[in-house]
């Protein structure tokens, strides 16, 4: 069973650090977004240079590595576990796909910021409650117009609904519940000083087009 375990956080991350964003830009249009916009391999930086259609499919994509890495539990190494402990080990699957996806091999340690890999386990996990993190996302961005303020709010309310629905008592569902705002908020520090300076990057629905 230890074998099985570690073969499947070894495999969580690695899935986690496929990088979409770089591998569509460059499959589908000769382009590599790390080199344009942001310099971001994650899906809003593909959004923003690529346009709606590849932003869309790399965001998917990015939450399909976070489902796909908390259902490699249900295969791999859980044999023996009891309801509690099989919960912690999708947590821990979860958030390696997280970090794989933030820091992934593939691109000598330099990805995305995390939010749709975090979303996918989110989903899979706490369906409820990422639901409505999701549904600040969209109130605060269709206000403001930054998916990194929208990121960082959802983020920062997913602990709280967390608490909200009585998931206090088990120490390890507390502990990825704070991770999750401390990491998203660290990937986006570059944000943060450009909301603070004004010179964050909207996203506009009519001018947002495609490098070609």
């Amino acid at each position: 069973m230890e074998v099985q375990i570690i073969i499947a956080f070894v495999t969580a991350y690695l899935l986690g650090a496929i990088p979409f964003s770089v591998f569509i830009g460059k499959v589908f249009y000769s382009i590599d977004v790390r080199n344009h916009g942001s310099g971001n391999a994650g899906a809003t930086n593909t959004f923003r240079i690529l346009g709606t259609q590849a932003g869309i499919m790399v965001l998917l994509l990015d939450a399909l590595k976070g489902a796909v890495a908390v259902s490699l539990a249900y295969y791999l190494g859980s044999r023996g576990f009891n309801s509690e402990q099989f919960l912690y080990y999708k947590l821990a699957l979860g958030i390696t796909a997280a970090i794989g996806h933030i820091f992934p091999v593939y691109l000598r340690f330099k990805g995305g910021k995390g939010v749709a890999t975090f979303l996918g386990a989110g989903l899979s996990i706490f369906p409820i409650q990422a639901l409505i993190c999701i549904a600040a996302f969209v109130i605060v961005f269709l206000i403001f117009r930054y998916v990194s303020l929208g990121s960082m709010v959802a983020s920062i309310l997913f602990p709280i609904v967390v608490f909200l629905f009585g998931s206090t008592q088990r120490w390890p569902i507390v502990a990825f519940a704070i991770a999750v705002p401390f990491i998203i908020i660290y990937t986006h520090r570059k944000n943060v000083r450009k909301l603070v300076n004004g010179t964050e990057n909207k996203i506009n629905f009519s001018k947002q087009k495609h490098i070609l």
